[in-house]
């Protein structure tokens, strides 16, 4: 195995160089991919094709890893180098060459030095900057491809599971490219003996550190992804399914989408994801009961813009006054009732919420007559009040 030099070349070059090549790293990697479908034959495959997706993936992490490193003597490589062990094993199962593997990361060297050089000329370094740039880049593509060929002749000395790496395959592909062919996704399907059903749920799973995906316990119709950092399923039985994770739930949370067409579980996996993310209690999330959560935390961004145009006349309120008119809109919003019943539900006295409705009458004026500026004030509200019980749930 070959030794680390490149992290003691990068560690000597000045952390500014780092800070000016942070912002092209997505470009350089996009144009190594490029360059690496355009010219390796085993790589130029469709846009939407899960090895696409992986080498795009990996690319993207090298590039950034290696800038991380630039001025930083403390950077760890261990789980770096593995990552890269585990991207040979997986070339060797995707049938590619040594010669394809070896050409990729040639091209991948030349090309990220063609823009670093630049960069490093538009940054005023000097050349004793630029040739140490130079020998740490291909420095570094080099011990990657040693990890890289080291997986490659672990995996091709010990086999790899076929089957278990087209199913794999399969799923990625399935969550990840809502544009991919069918015939593309029924070939792999038919490859892993996986028939395709009509709908099925995708379980986003999150488990504790040491926690491993209990596959042996899962049926054949069960995809998942084994050694994924953000595991899921697709399952056309999530109770059955999930019953293999019994006597484990103290290291793992799932979320379960509704289900879904096969176009539609990229959007069903980030939803389960979302609730993962925003929902509290309980190992097993059913996400068909949180529907309207969901979609109204779905996009922090939009709720606050509706915040800003539907509750305007809040802003000159000082904040005890915003958060009390607040809840009696939204009562009085969600009940369209008279102040005895938004009292009641408020735990107010009627003349308290005759006071707020007549300064909210002040406020809004011909706004809370109009049914879409009710609505928009409504879903903030809600979005709101939503989004505070998850910040301080008690």
């Amino acid at each position: 195995m070959t030794g680390r030099r490149s992290g003691d070349l990068l560690a000597s070059l000045p952390r500014e160089l780092a800070r000016v090549l942070h912002p092209h790293a997505e470009t350089i990697s996009r144009a190594i991919v490029d360059e690496v479908r355009r010219t390796v034959p085993a790589y130029a495959r469709s846009a939407n094709s899960v090895t696409t997706g992986n080498v795009v993936e990996t690319v993207g992490l090298a590039v950034r890893h290696c800038i991380d490193r630039i001025g930083d003597p403390r950077h760890a490589d261990r789980d770096w180098f593995a990552l890269f062990r585990q991207r040979g094993r997986l070339e060797f199962g995707e049938g590619r060459t040594l010669d394809a593997l070896q050409t990729a990361a040639m091209i991948g060297g030349r090309v990220a030095w063609r823009y670093i050089s630049a960069a490093l000329n538009r940054g005023g370094f000097g050349l004793a900057d630029a040739a140490t740039t130079a020998e740490a880049i291909f420095a570094y593509v080099d011990e990657l491809s040693a990890s890289a060929l080291e997986g490659y002749h672990e995996a091709r000395t010990q086999g790899v599971d076929v089957a278990a790496q087209r199913r794999h395959q399969l799923l990625e592909l399935i969550v990840s490219a809502p544009d991919t062919s069918k015939l593309t996704i029924a070939g792999l399907a038919e490859a892993a003996a996986w028939p395709v059903p009509e709908q099925f749920a995708v379980i986003a799973l999150r488990r504790s550190a040491d926690a491993r995906l209990p596959a042996d316990r899962l049926p054949p119709s069960a995809l998942a992804t084994v050694d994924s950092a953000e595991p899921c399923l697709l399952s056309t039985d999530p109770v059955a399914d999930l019953s293999a994770f019994d006597g484990q739930w103290e290291n793992w949370r799932a979320a379960v989408s509704p289900p879904v067409a096969l176009d539609e579980a990229p959007a069903a996996l980030r939803t389960a994801r979302r609730a993962l993310a925003l929902l509290g209690d309980g190992p097993v999330i059913w996400c068909q009961d949180h529907l309207a959560t969901l979609w109204l935390l779905s996009e922090g961004f939009l709720a606050d813009e509706l915040a800003k145009r539907s509750l305007d006349p809040f802003d000159t309120l000082t904040g005890k006054q915003r958060e009390r008119l607040s809840e009696t809109l939204l009562a009085w919003l969600e009940t369209r009732g008279g102040a005895p019943e938004v009292a009641k539900r408020l735990d107010v006295h009627p003349q308290t919420v005759r006071a707020r409705l007549h300064q909210l009458e002040g406020l809004f004026g011909d706004r809370l007559r109009n049914p879409d500026s009710r609505l928009d004030m409504q879903l903030a509200l809600r979005a709101k009040q939503l989004s505070d019980q998850l910040t301080h749930p008690n």
